[in-house]
């Protein structure tokens, strides 16, 4: 197998790792979305990551329970400053977050 093909299937299996430990959710509310990250690892930093991605798109944590002792869990509430965004576009940049997140690992 060439280098190239090796250094591939190594990011390919670290991003699937990382998808497979990873759990998103993102549901519509009245005026906002409650989110919910899980992951099964003790993750430093991700908290940081998630509340900038809710900060570039406009959403204000109006209600957040986070648990980061063995694992990683977050249940927000963000309320939509712009109310322009769907759940699927949140969910995204929570996902994106995560991934940006991880490559510094």
């Amino acid at each position: 197998m060439s280098s190239k093909k090796k250094k591939k299937a190594a990011l390919y299996e670290k991003l699937r790792a990382a998808t497979n430990s990873n759990a998103v959710t993102v549901e519509t509310l009245e005026k906002g979305f409650l989110i919910n990250v899980f992951s099964g690892k003790n993750c430093p930093g991700l908290l940081v990551s998630i509340l900038e991605a809710f900060d570039e798109l406009g959403l204000d944590v109006l209600d957040a329970r986070v648990s980061c002792e063995d694992n990683f869990l977050l249940e927000a509430i963000g309320g939509d400053q712009n109310q322009g965004h769907d759940a699927q576009v949140v969910k995204q940049a929570v996902l994106q977050a995560i991934h940006n997140w991880n490559g510094g690992r």
